[in-house]
């Protein structure tokens, strides 16, 4: 076989095995839970988010880059196997006012921007881990004990997420936080949660107690309240009263003082009288003539009280 054939079907077996790689490389599908970044000569050109049968140069021209759309979870501080909790050292960290807690959550985040995610860090994930830590120490490293354990814990998840959202931001690796869960957040060992629970019941119990009392000092308050309304309100009524009253008499004095004015003895005499009637109510008053008769008073009174006689019938009135 001569020189020129070999060469031949080498040429041929070549441009067969790159037609196969083009036919074969040519391609791509993705799936509605997908994304993809096209690479020409390991640049990144576009962005593919539509699900379905794409079209592309063939391998080494271009290639495909496959990601990730649904939304993902991170967890820090713990692994979940066959239904059991294992917390690592991670979890450990100190407060605000100097106690060690353990704590542990749940980042939910999605790749917003592929081509950031493939070429601005090595790896985003192990970024956005480190990132979750350095929020979530930050956070409890400046909060109380009680708002950790307690009622604080919706307000440390807000920060925490704002936090860990402004550094990624800031690192700039095409991921974007959803969402960010405390799972638990507690005491490192059973001591210290059994005296921490004591302390928390003796608040409750001191607060339920401050309440009652402040309660019972509202229902005083309001019956002192009451009572001292009904009486400025009596007391101005017996004042209204006592102003008519002396309205009244002022009236009448002076229309008695323009009568004595008037009249003097007249006036004298019926105020006396007007004045015995009203001291010496059903007196009986006589009369009296003291001239050394033996007859004193004149018995009116007396006379008063007989009826009189019918009169007798004579013939002349038949």
């Amino acid at each position: 076989m001569s020189l020129k054939r070999v060469y031949a079907a080498v040429g041929i077996i070549i441009a067969g095995i790159l037609l196969i790689v083009a036919l074969f490389t040519s391609w791509y599908t993705l799936d509605e839970s997908d994304q993809a970044v096209i690479l020409t000569f390991g640049k990144a050109e576009e962005t593919v988010t539509d699900s379905g049968l794409h079209f592309k140069l063939p391998w080494p021209v271009q290639r495909v880059e496959k990601l990730a759309k649904e939304t993902k979870s991170l967890q820090f501080g713990f692994k979940e196997s066959d239904g059991k909790k294992e917390l690592s050292d991670e979890t450990k960290m100190i407060t605000g006012d100097e106690n060690i807690v353990l704590a542990d959550l749940v980042v939910q985040w999605k790749i917003t921007d592929p081509k950031k995610y493939l070429f601005n860090a090595d790896n985003p994930e192990e970024v956005l881990y480190d990132a979750t830590s350095a929020s979530l120490r930050s956070i409890i490293g400046s909060s109380k004990i009680d708002d950790a354990l307690t009622s604080g814990k919706a307000e440390i998840e807000g920060n925490v997420r704002d936090l860990l959202t402004s550094l990624m931001e800031k690192y700039d690796v095409g991921i974007s936080i959803l969402a960010v869960k405390l799972k638990d957040v507690e005491l490192p060992n059973k001591e210290v949660r059994s005296a921490f629970t004591a302390v928390t019941d003796a608040r409750e119990t001191m607060n339920t107690k401050m309440n009652e009392a402040k309660k019972y000092e509202n229902q005083k308050m309001n019956e002192a309240k009451g009572e001292r309304d009904a009486i400025i309100s009596k007391a101005k009524g017996e004042k209204a009263a006592r102003l008519e009253t002396a309205r009244g008499d002022v009236a009448v004095f002076n229309k008695l003082y323009k009568e004595y004015k008037s009249s003097p003895e007249v006036t004298r005499e019926r105020l006396t009288i007007e004045t015995l009637e009203q001291v010496l109510p059903g007196t009986e008053i006589y009369i009296m003539n003291d001239e050394g008769n033996t007859l004193k008073y004149f018995p009116i009174r007396p006379m008063e009280k007989e009826e009189p006689k019918p009169a007798e019938k004579t013939e002349g009135d038949e």
